[in-house]
């Protein structure tokens, strides 16, 4: 397991977090935030890629 795929792991986590948080807040901002460092985090674990390959992707879709 390289570091990215842990730091992967760790950004899922971490949205999550955000995405609860956001959900008994009623704060839609950290929510959309939360789920989308989680699927940077789904991402980043299951390919190795860091963080920012990631966002690129993501842009181009």
């Amino acid at each position: 397991m390289n570091t990215d795929t842990k730091e992967g792991k760790w950004k899922q986590i971490k949205g999550e977090f955000k995405d609860k948080f956001g959900q008994i807040t009623n704060d839609e901002s950290t929510e959309a935030e939360g789920k989308k460092d989680k699927l940077i985090g789904e991402i980043q674990e299951k390919y190795g890629k860091t963080k920012d390959e990631i966002a690129e992707e993501i842009k181009s879709w």
